[in-house]
């Protein structure tokens, strides 16, 4: 029986439990679902889910059933990962994991009420979705319905698969209805689908005369609504707070159909009715932000699903604005990038209805490279007619090409803008290539300074040489028989803190007869976790040496670096002392 703790209650789960759940999650085909990954001898490598990247630094390793990123240090066993990339708690992990390889849960494990928050949440939010989508079939909600099937033009078809919905006028018709399934106002707080009045008492819906759209996750949980207003009242669009089901920041509209599309091809589109009319018209690989703008965290979800995102936003001002960002973060998730160029309508729902689906389809096949439209926006802001902006012209267009990655793209620029412009090859060449050596001089300086704050930062003892104490952990990971040698050896406080911990767990581990990365994570944190599995991918990929001969040299280093310790702290040692001291280190040197 494993015990651990979460949510303040210590909480049973029998071992063999555990052991089934190792035995049948096999990390690499748990981490594919979420990575593209490349498989390579006994590890496989992608493009790291927990930060924005486009060369892989992310890798499984077969061996140890780990995983580690070498860009941003996270890591550890197939439950940190399922964790992590799902926001779930251990619990919620080990469920989730068991449910996936069909192995039931085990009654011996109690929760604590607080526990089962997001199981309500999600009770609540299903109760509500039907709620308001009863409310748009009723007579209360022909507001909603004219909207909806008059005015955008929706199927009755539509309209159910995305379960939409109308809340009525008044201020507690939800809770009323919540309140008659069992569900307390406390309970509906948590779900973020009432607010608390000024008066600190009383609560009220959020959602008041407005059309309404449920938000779905991958696993067809309603996690949250956003609202459409149908009078004048601000603001026009209202959505769920973050909740703990639900954070704007990581969820995008539609996903749950849009990951079904298996072209490598997503839609980004800026709206709710957007996605929908797209959807309507036979596009289902469509998502939208959530109110928001474009997040790093909402890129990195898209490159699990695509490598292509084609950008839909809005043709005016602020969809533009709102594009230029959108390009920069999912170049930095390693995305290929395309834009819509929308002539005649503002959105692609109005596009859609003026000109219909087989043109919009024409659009997608046809949208413009970033850097096409890029050129095109920089290019609209001057008069060509006058020499004074043809000139400012050229050479912000000049600045932006020397931000092109593609040398063969670069050129076919130079050679599209010279022929524009009516100005020789060679001169527009020129001034991007010093626009490139500017940018190299840059870059090269902003490295130095780097390189220099780095020396800084070792020159300032940072490190009492942790990779020792890697190493020993490393050799007591992977040779337990070792233990009883590095227990007599081990130098007093050799270990920081953290790894202080790493050692203890692995030890105890050890001594009931499994010390695999899996039987630790309940014995320590989830920093531990990552700086273990950093351990164990760093023995794979050839960094740290598990010999006898390198155990040998952590102890070394693990010893001079305790005695450098206390040589900078031997101001207030008497003679005798001094000299004891400096006998020490004259024989570990000769060791």
């Amino acid at each position: 029986m494993a015990v651990f703790q979460e949510g303040g209650l210590m909480l049973a789960i029998p071992q063999s439990f555990l052991d089934q759940l190792k035995m049948s999650c096999d990390i690499e085909s748990i981490v594919s679902g979420y990575v593209s990954l490349r498989r390579s001898g006994r590890t496989s490598k992608g493009l790291c889910p927990f930060h924005s990247e486009k060369t892989p630094s992310f890798f499984v390793y077969h061996d140890t059933e780990s995983f580690y990123c070498f860009g941003c240090g996270a890591g550890g066993d197939v439950i940190s990962f399922i964790m992590r990339i799902e926001n779930l708690g251990y619990l919620d992990a080990l469920k989730f994991l068991a449910e996936r390889a069909g192995i039931p849960f085990p009654e011996e494990a109690r929760e604590d009420p607080s526990l089962k928050i997001k199981p309500l949440i999600y009770e609540i939010n299903r109760a509500a979705a039907h709620f308001y989508h009863d409310q748009l079939k009723s007579e209360a909600g022909a507001p909603g319905r004219e909207y909806l099937m008059g005015e955008r033009r929706l199927s009755t078809k539509t309209i159910t698969r995305y379960g939409l919905g109308y809340a009525p006028s008044g201020w507690d018709n939800l809770r009323n209805y919540l309140r008659g399934k069992g569900f307390s106002d406390e309970d509906m707080l948590q779900a973020a689908v009432v607010v608390r009045g000024k008066d600190g008492k009383s609560v009220y819906d959020i959602f008041r005369n407005r059309v309404i759209f449920p938000i779905v996750d991958i696993r067809k949980n309603v996690i949250g609504f956003g609202g459409r207003v149908l009078d004048d009242s601000k603001p026009k669009y209202l959505n769920s707070p973050d909740t703990p089901v639900f954070k704007k920041s990581r969820n995008l509209f539609s996903l749950n159909f849009a990951k079904n599309v298996h072209d490598g091809k997503l839609i980004l589109a800026e709206g709710y009715m957007d996605v929908i009319a797209m959807n309507q018209a036979g596009f289902d690989n469509v998502v939208a932000t959530l109110g928001t703008s474009l997040t790093s965290e909402q890129a990195r979800l898209m490159s699990n699903y695509a490598q292509e995102i084609v950008i839909a936003y809005d043709s005016d001002g602020p969809g533009r604005t709102a594009t230029n960002r959108a390009v920069g973060l999912l170049e930095e998730a390693g995305l290929k990038t395309r834009i819509l160029d929308m002539k005649g309508a503002k959105d692609p729902d109005e596009f859609i209805r003026k000109f219909g689906a087989e043109r919009f389809k024409m659009l997608i096949d046809g949208a413009r490279s970033v850097t096409e439209y890029q050129m095109g926006v920089i290019r609209a802001k001057y008069d060509l007619g006058s020499t004074e902006q043809r000139g400012a012209y050229l050479q912000e267009a000049a600045g932006y090409l020397a931000t092109v990655p593609s040398a063969m793209e670069r050129e076919l620029y130079i050679g599209k803008l010279a022929e524009e412009a009516e100005i020789p090859r060679d001169a527009i060449r020129e001034s991007v290539n010093r626009e490139l050596r500017r940018n190299l001089r840059k870059a090269r300086k902003k490295e130095e300074e780097g390189f220099e704050s780095g020396r800084n930062f070792v020159r300032a003892g940072r490190q009492a040489d942790e990779s020792a104490q890697d190493g020993l952990i490393a050799c007591l990971y992977h040779h337990p028989d070792w233990s009883g040698n590095i227990i007599a050896r081990l130098p007093d406080n050799a270990f920081s803190e953290q790894a202080a911990g790493i050692y203890q767990a692995l030890l105890s581990a050890q001594r009931e007869g499994d010390g695999s990365l899996a039987s630790l994570r309940e014995r320590i944190s989830d920093e531990q976790m990552s700086r273990l599995a950093g351990i164990l991918a760093r023995v794979s990929e050839g960094q740290l040496s598990i010999t006898p001969e390198a155990l040998e040299d952590y102890f070394r280093r693990l010893q001079g670096g305790r005695l450098e310790k206390e040589v900078r702290d031997s101001g207030n040692l008497s003679m005798e002392e001094a000299r004891a001291l400096a006998e020490r280190i004259r024989r570990s040197k000769k060791g």
